[in-house]
């Protein structure tokens, strides 16, 4: 794997990580467009390429989480059923389902359709909560349910998250916010337990990439950020819901049929 491979699946991984499109879900199906072998190094780093989206998190809500130590405890709420699945099925997730194209396309396609049949009934219906320090327990375990399904590349976390939150009676902004912080155990534990896993076989070459790889991350990641909340603000998720369908489409009818 080359520097150049490794810049281009971390500008995605930072721009994507945070919409309801699947980060791992396009660094995937780029990795097939490129070519690049889906090895074990490879898929380490499409988690920890990670962490540098889980700084620019970190930086912009950190104070925010640490002045509400009540948030703390309902996001960890949140994490447990993905925490339980990752570590029951680490290996069948990281073998079998991370590289899988045919997986992928399947879920952008249909978390696609879900995303706009549920902005379409949201607009029949007033949400009840409008702010992250008003997220009940309940709501947050729901959530983390939602998150646990995330493990299927291609559904995407944040969508996953996102939905989850909209679903419980969360507004869209305050969703979108959720999602963001929750991301941050999410996403760290993630890489740990790789590395764990791994027992951190990286060679020289393979560390300046992974370091590459999380700085433009980071970078990117920041301004997927505030896009995603300037645009929550104005529009509906229903364009990211097409957006899910025609990727999908074009990929399998170019790159698998």
């Amino acid at each position: 794997m080359n520097i150049i491979e490794v810049v281009i699946l971390s500008i995605i991984e930072g721009l994507t990580e945070f919409l309801p499109i699947s980060s791992t879900g396009h660094l995937i199906l780029t990795a097939k467009i490129l070519n690049i072998p889906q090895t074990s190094f490879v898929k380490s780093l499409e988690i920890f390429i990670q962490l540098g989206a889980i700084i620019a998190v970190i930086i912009i809500y950190g104070s925010t989480i640490w002045k509400n130590k009540e948030m703390i405890l309902k996001i960890t709420t949140a994490f447990l059923p993905t925490a339980l699945i990752g570590l029951l099925l680490y290996r069948y997730i990281k073998d079998v389902l991370l590289g899988n194209s045919l997986i992928t396309v399947a879920a952008l396609f249909s978390g696609g359709i879900i995303l706009i049949v549920l902005e379409k009934f949201r607009k029949k219906t007033s949400p009840l909560i409008k702010g992250v320090e008003m997220i009940s327990y309940k709501s947050a375990i729901m959530i983390g349910v939602f998150q646990s399904m995330s493990v299927v590349p291609g559904v995407s976390r944040a969508a996953a998250t996102i939905i989850g939150g909209i679903m419980t009676g969360l507004s869209r902004k305050t969703s979108v916010e959720f999602s963001f912080i929750l991301a941050i155990p999410t996403m760290i534990a993630a890489a740990l337990f790789d590395l764990y896993k791994e027992r951190f076989q990286f060679n020289g070459a393979e560390i300046r990439l992974l370091l590459i790889g999380i700085i433009l991350s980071f970078i990117w990641a920041i301004i997927g950020i505030k896009f995603l909340l300037k645009f929550t603000e104005k529009y509906s998720l229903i364009p990211f819901g097409w957006y899910r369908i025609i990727i999908a489409v074009l990929f399998f009818f170019f790159f698998l049929y």
